[in-house]
């Protein structure tokens, strides 16, 4: 009978322990081609299972436009999820709307300062994640745009695969060399961007920094520059490639027909994410490089990918649990771990130095061109109504590619349209405009 009671007892207190543990979801997208989201359960699921405390459910919420717009919906219906793997891109908006807390008094119960906590991430990356001084995102995975080209391309057009591009002119030259046509047919392109809506505005930015200009106000969230003369050059350049070189197929590519065109030679090269390359890894049948994205003026890439955040309206039991699995996702292993599988860079500094990162990193040299690229990071574009002022200028952008708009004319229009979804930002914190 004792032991029997003593059973009891135990099975008793196994079963309150299972009710203590607190109960909460995870959104995360998957904005880049592979098999991430089941990579990302099984994540969570190591994570429910170092512990008994918190038990995530993750919530596979499609792009990182689409999990903004869920998040959101999940806040003002009062059942906010408990943590987001969300948009780098999004951190000023969610700041300025008060849509995500600041991390800085968890951080806090944790031993560090704000300052000391975001100095184990790269430089790069940090801007993003912080805003007026606070911290609102921890990056868990970032990414540059790298140059794909294929290696037997380059050696039927008479190009030297160790020598890729590394100017702008450079790479019009070797476009034109690696274009293929059967009359006015484009068999093969010498060069695709993915030119998507929230790639394509990503892409710009780095094209226009290249080209010597900022692409927003990197302190403050009310103004762009797409007006100017770098942004209007950059999108010049991209026009000239379809309409006057020749050498990008008209129209708008998806990341798909990007990915599909490369696999098949129907492009020599490609402009991506580097969270693509596990994804290129596991699918090019022919072999491949990467390198930096040619530069104009200067070498400059935009920094993309996601960071974790806490949205308004969690209790402190949730915000807790919350953390304790930022915590763990963001730990050197499993950082690392998720870099190896993606191919984005890990933003926790501390990845780097673990063994099983070294090795990696030694047989796949590729997956350190984003890293050695982080020299030329910049942060990514971050405003008030980030993704309408974002499409403000996509749209323009896509009529440019289309063959529909001039780029000076299609620039102007965006100035246009971006200024006035600013507008209600610009007069509540700046200035009072005319009516």
């Amino acid at each position: 009978m004792r032991k029997l009671a003593s059973a009891a007892a135990a099975l008793l207190m196994m079963g309150s322990a299972a009710q203590a543990a607190t109960e909460i979801d995870f959104f995360f997208p998957v904005p880049v081609q592979g098999k991430l989201s089941t990579e990302m359960t099984r994540m969570v699921e190591g994570f429910n299972s170092s512990q008994t405390d918190v038990h995530v459910t993750p919530v596979f919420t499609g792009a990182y436009d689409d999990t903004n717009l869920k998040t959101r919906a999940a806040v003002a219906a009062g059942k906010p999820p408990a943590a987001v793997l969300m948009s780098a891109n999004f951190m000023r908006e969610y700041a300025i709307d008060q849509k995500a807390m600041p991390l800085d008094a968890l951080i806090a119960k944790d031993g560090k300062t704000p300052e000391a906590f975001i100095e184990q991430f790269f430089p790069a990356v940090r801007p993003n994640a912080t805003e007026n001084g606070h911290v609102y995102g921890v990056p868990f995975q970032n990414s540059t745009p790298i140059l794909y080209y294929s290696v037997d391309a380059f050696k039927e057009a008479g190009l030297d695969p160790e020598k890729p591009p590394v100017t702008w002119q450079e790479w019009v030259d070797a476009a034109k060399k690696l274009t293929k046509r059967d009359g006015d047919s484009l068999t093969r392109a010498g060069l695709m961007i993915v030119e998507q809506y929230d790639t394509l505005g990503w892409l710009t930015s780095g094209f226009t920094m290249s080209n010597g200009g900022e692409y927003y106000n990197r302190g403050w969230g009310g103004e762009v520059y797409y007006n100017t003369a770098s942004t209007i050059g950059a999108v010049q350049f991209l026009d000239d490639l379809v309409h006057k070189f020749k050498v990008m197929p008209e129209g708008v590519s998806d990341a798909n027909a990007v990915a599909s065109a490369f696999f098949s030679g129907r492009a020599a090269m490609i402009v991506n994410s580097t969270g693509a390359l596990g994804f290129v890894r596991d699918n090019m049948k022919t072999p491949f490089k990467v390198a930096f994205v040619p530069r104009a003026i200067r070498n400059a890439v935009p920094i993309g990918g996601a960071s974790l955040i806490i949205p308004e309206g969690n209790s402190p039991e949730r915000q807790a649990a919350a953390w304790k699995l930022i915590t763990y996702l963001t730990s050197p292993a499993v950082n690392g771990s998720w870099s190896r599988f993606t191919g984005y860079f890990a933003p926790r500094m501390a990845a780097y130095d673990l063994p099983e990162m070294k090795d990696y990193i030694a047989k796949n040299p590729d997956a350190k061109v984003a890293i050695d690229q982080l020299a030329y990071g910049q942060p990514w574009f971050a405003t008030f109504n980030t993704v309408g002022v974002r499409k403000a200028l996509e749209d323009q952008v896509q009529a440019v590619l289309s063959g529909k708009a001039k780029p000076a004319e299609a620039m102007a229009q965006a100035q246009k349209d971006a200024d006035a979804l600013l507008r209600p930002y610009v007069e509540q914190t700046a200035l009072k405009l005319p009516q």
